[in-house]
């Protein structure tokens, strides 16, 4: 059975799925992609190796130096921008016409989000649909309000990326291309043209427009949270960074733009690098490459390390968390 825009259901389309040459190509096709996107993540993971143990005197020099105070509090910023980030994907859910709870969208939201460790594929947006649907939101709806919710995010964590343009130019512009996505996804922020391009993505669904437009409001709210949230990670970054003695003498207002900017590119660069499980690599390079501005490269790549650590468990207990306390409710269950 499908989904219309609403949620009503529909009889599936089906299709000639009949074992022969095709499908063989097919399946040896989809093993090679599958066995490369694996080759590239261990080739990755080696590479950090590497460098960890060619950096490892300086890594460990600046994992001594780091209190348990901050690591403590550094966490608890991760913490804060991760529940934070659901109210996200709850805006854009309400302004299509659906609304869940606070506590529901925490669930639906963050257990959702664990499929991102899972390399190369949408099982995030996959798994977010089949919860929402337990909570009586359609596949559909749901759908759409996640794929808005990752155009938000991105268009925010660029707009906080800008904190690190002059650390970029300095030390590595061949990643300023990332910023070539921002007047577009500007331009879209707009009610009227993001309105139009769901309609179209509907329309390639087989499925009705949206019933009336987005509202600014919302699309307003859903940014400013974004932005809110790369705030804190960007003061996870800063308590770490400050705590070490290569930036005592810098101004703290100004390593504190430049951890905020550094976070918001590294998540944009992690969700370009969607091959990679939770963009594994990618936005560790960027965070090592921003703070080289102003620490030796060793005690940026351990900050990395830390910072990718925290990221992990926080998100793993939040979405554990959330499972255990966010129940389907049976009204929830009445919806189309």
């Amino acid at each position: 059975m499908t989904e219309d825009a609403t949620g009503a259901a529909s009889q599936p389309a089906t299709a000639d799925l009949s074992p022969g040459a095709g499908s063989s190509r097919v399946t040896w096709r989809a093993r090679l992609i599958s066995w490369g996107r694996r080759l590239v993540v261990l080739v990755i993971v080696g590479y950090a190796v590497y460098q960890l143990v060619g950096q490892w005197h300086q890594v460990s020099n600046t994992l001594s130096q780091l209190p348990w105070p901050r690591l403590v509090l550094s966490s608890a910023a991760v913490v804060a921008g991760v529940l934070l980030s659901p109210l996200v994907w709850q805006a854009m859910l309400d302004d299509l016409g659906s609304h869940v709870r606070v506590r529901d969208a925490s669930k639906i939201y963050l257990v959702g989000q664990l499929g991102k460790y899972v390399p190369g594929s949408v099982m995030a947006f996959l798994l977010q649909m089949e919860l929402a649907r337990s909570f009586g939101v359609s596949r559909v709806r749901s759908f759409i309000a996640s794929i808005l919710t990752a155009g938000v995010v991105v268009i925010a964590s660029l707009l906080a990326g800008a904190l690190a343009l002059p650390a970029l130019v300095r030390n590595e512009p061949a990643v300023l291309w990332l910023f070539t996505l921002l007047p577009i996804g500007l331009v879209l922020l707009h009610p009227r043209p993001l309105t139009f391009v769901v309609d179209r993505l509907l329309s390639v669904l087989h499925r009705e427009p949206l019933s009336r437009r987005l509202s600014g409001q919302a699309i307003s709210r859903a940014t400013g949270v974004s932005l809110l949230v790369y705030v804190f990670y960007g003061l996870h970054l800063y308590v770490l960074a400050g705590s070490l003695r290569a930036t005592r003498d810098m101004h703290g207002g100004l390593l504190l733009l430049l951890c905020v900017g550094a976070m918001g590119l590294a998540m944009t660069a992690g969700l370009v690098a969607f091959i990679l499980p939770s963009g594994i690599g990618a936005r560790e390079l960027i965070v090592v490459v921003v703070l080289s501005a102003v620490l030796p490269f060793g005690q940026a790549l351990a900050l990395a390390a830390v910072s990718r650590l925290s990221f992990t468990v926080v998100e793993l207990a939040a979405a554990g968390t959330a499972a255990l306390v966010a129940r389907p409710s049976t009204s929830a269950r009445g919806e189309p």
